[in-house]
């Protein structure tokens, strides 16, 4: 646990990718196998859920601290994380001990979910005097299930590729689809032997950049496959050994909320093999809005009522296994043509009038500039915009810049006004940083989205002493600030909503800019987005994929 901590210590001190995998690597080397795996888990961002309330935590921290609930409240408010404030308030240097980390996790952590009250406290109490200062952090952040440190699952992978010979494509495909930690698991992760697959694995998913320049400058378009960037929920298909799963790119197995998709996997796709695609609610030949999909997701065995009134397709774009054989490593026009093949091959079986899994068109403009024009048609027939793919990519693993682009419509905006504003967390937790702006309804400023990122550190900083110099009253961690600072506001969509007072919820709202040059009085008002909301259902597509450009 010790060199555990430590390395926390080193991966959150640090910005140089190169330290991190240093760090990483020399962690890796001598780890014993059992804590190495459990190491590794945690840092590609698995974690169990939250193993205790955090009203518990708060109250037993408090009171072996000897000080009140406010004064442990103000003091989280300044910190601005709940694993380190009690770390730092609780006495005492613990006992120095030094116990493996499997041992602290299977035998401390993960139990804490099936105590009583009194035994979760006692164990709670024991771990608080049994570790260090610096290994409570680490302990801390784990049981609130808020750990988290900058490093990304793709860097993980790199040092254990360094220290293990074994390429980080394929210590990726090991660890998706539950991967558990243990001495043996880590012991095959490892392995030479790639015979061992698990079948109902899915491979990682290969990921794109956002596109930062004219796509001219990608070069020649014959070079370029084009699709459409759809608004749904990117998905994995896997049939193998007659067993079919479906996989979000979260790693979550999510078979049993779309069971039609499951059945269309038996129907519709040959044995030993995988599609990749996008999860999509689908009527009259046309994609949905995203929140009817919202309306499906975390549905475990919805009823068929559900099935039938948001009805579910896999809009299929590549082909990542066929008869058992890894096709990553094809180029992507290759991979293109035999999942052309492959799904105009089943035309001649049953099913032919109910398909689930449907081929993704391309666009075939034949310059930028055509494809230019059909990008600012892409709200029109509800997507995002476009997926830019070099013809001659492989299939590869997180996201990897130069192969894979996307190319999404400009956000709609708004202006609206600072009224409440929240410390951050982490390296922010001493500075404001989460806002909530209103907009205008008649004479009042209606709150309607809160945003935290878009602006520079040298706009976070200038905000927070606006915050600190105009706060009007405080309640909680929320400080009501004096309505003076217009923000451009950017967010992908729209939708009615009963939850929020506006009456409205904003998809992906993030702050563009600070409007200096506008005066509150200016900023939006609400019948404006009232009208917006109608202009997008009125643009929203109903009249069939034929009428896709493709």
């Amino acid at each position: 646990m010790r060199a555990f901590a430590a390395l926390y210590a080193a991966l959150d001190a640090s910005t140089r990718t190169q330290a991190k995998v240093d760090a990483l690597s020399a962690w890796l080397r001598g780890a014993a196998p059992a804590d190495a795996a459990w190491g590794v888990y945690f840092l590609t961002g698995q974690r169990p859920r939250r193993l205790v309330p955090v009203s518990v935590l708060k109250t037993l921290a408090a009171d072996l601290a000897g000080i009140p609930t406010w004064l442990f409240d103000e003091s989280y408010e300044s910190v601005g994380d709940l694993a380190e404030t009690i770390a730092l308030l609780l006495p005492g240097e613990g006992a120095q001990a030094d116990l493996p980390l499997h041992r602290v996790v299977e035998d401390h952590l993960l139990p804490l979910a099936g105590m009583d009250d009194a035994a979760r406290t006692e164990a709670l109490r024991e771990m608080w005097a049994c570790l260090p200062v610096e290994q409570r952090l680490v302990w801390n952040k784990l049981v609130t299930g808020a750990f988290r440190v900058g490093v990304s699952r793709l860097l993980v992978l790199r040092a254990l590729a360094l220290v293990s010979g074994v390429s980080a494509g394929t210590l990726a495909h090991r660890m998706m689809g539950g991967w558990k930690p243990g001495e043996a698991s880590w012991q095959r992760l490892l392995s030479a032997d790639e015979t061992d697959a698990d079948h109902t694995r899915p491979y990682p998913f290969f990921l794109a950049h956002p596109l930062e320049q004219a796509p001219a400058e990608l070069g020649a378009r014959a070079d370029w496959q084009v699709e459409w960037k759809w608004d749904g929920i990117r998905a994995q298909l896997v049939r193998r050994q007659g067993n079919v799963q479906l996989w979000s790119r979260g790693d979550e197995l999510i078979s049993e909320a779309f069971p039609e998709l499951i059945q269309a996997g038996q129907g519709e796709l040959v044995e030993d093999a995988v599609v990749d695609g996008e999860l999509l609610v689908w009527r009259n030949d046309a994609p949905a809005p995203f929140a009817d999909l919202q309306k499906r997701l975390g549905r475990k065995r919805p009823e068929r009522r559900i099935q039938a009134n948001l009805p579910v397709v896999l809009l299929v774009y590549d082909l990542l296994e066929l008869a058992g054989e890894d096709l990553r490593s094809l180029p992507l026009a290759m991979r293109r043509e035999k999942l052309e093949a492959l799904l105009q091959a089943r035309e001649n079986g049953p099913h032919t009038t109910s398909r689930r899994l449907l081929l993704a068109p391309l666009l075939t403009a034949p310059t930028w500039e055509a494809l230019a024009r059909a990008r600012s048609e892409s709200r029109k027939h509800g997507v995002e915009g476009l997926m830019i793919k070099r013809r001659d990519s492989a299939y590869g693993v997180g996201r990897t810049r130069g192969d894979w682009w996307k190319w999404k419509i400009e956000p709609y905006t708004l202006d609206a006004v600072l009224v409440y504003a929240q410390r951050g967390h982490g390296r922010r937790a001493s500075l404001y940083t989460d806002y909530t702006f209103a907009v205008w309804d008649g004479d009042e400023l209606v709150p309607f989205a809160k945003a935290y990122s878009g602006l520079s550190d040298a706009e976070i900083r200038e905000v927070d002493a606006f915050i600190r110099a105009h706060t009007v009253e405080k309640f909680g961690p929320v400080r009501t600030v004096e309505p003076q600072l217009v923000f451009e506001i950017a967010f992908e969509g729209l939708q009615l909503s009963k939850r929020h007072k506006s009456g409205v919820a904003v998809r992906f709202p993030r702050m563009l800019r600070i409007r200096r040059d506008k005066p509150i009085q200016e900023a939006d008002r609400l019948e404006q987005i009232h009208a917006m909301l109608r202009i997008l259902a009125a643009d929203t597509v109903t009249d069939g994929c034929e009428t896709l450009p493709s």
